[in-house]
């Protein structure tokens, strides 16, 4: 059987719904970024306009991945499904792609410095922590 058979919690609905709140807004970001136009672009700031222009496809294709298996893995979280489990585990792995590439690829550590690291140190441990609540025998 796919579903986990726990019994309902308030918590753990609020947890999956966070969740989803989370991956939706990455998805909104990530949309936000491919549909930029080019007026849009011109308009950056030079540190930002650099970023983007650097940025490599795969880099910004581990971003989509992240999100929207972000998304399906918190679905399955609400519905109690264990295929959140590896749906998660694919968008971790895409959001370490993501900053690996980001840091490797393009000026990020000239743009932002040290304190570039903050969010994608963020992201990854809240996709971590998704996961292992997922993997929980109690989720």
């Amino acid at each position: 059987m796919n579903v986990l058979t726990r019994p309902r919690s308030r918590v753990h609905t609020i947890i999956a719904v966070a969740a989803l709140a989370w991956n939706l807004l990455g998805l909104v970001l990530f949309v936000l970024q491919i549909t930029m136009s080019a007026e849009r672009v011109a308009a950056l700031a030079p540190a930002d306009r650099a970023m983007y222009d650097a940025t490599p496809g795969w880099v910004l294709g581990g971003f989509g991945v992240a999100v929207v298996t972000g998304v399906i893995g918190s679905l399955g979280l609400l519905l109690r499904q264990k295929w959140s489990i590896p749906a998660f585990a694919v968008s971790l792995m895409a959001i370490m792609v993501q900053i690996a590439g980001t840091f490797a690829m393009t000026p990020a550590w000239e743009t932002y410095g040290g304190a570039g690291l903050i969010m994608p140190v963020i992201l990854a441990t809240i996709a971590f922590a998704l996961l292992k609540y997922a993997q929980r025998p109690a989720a």
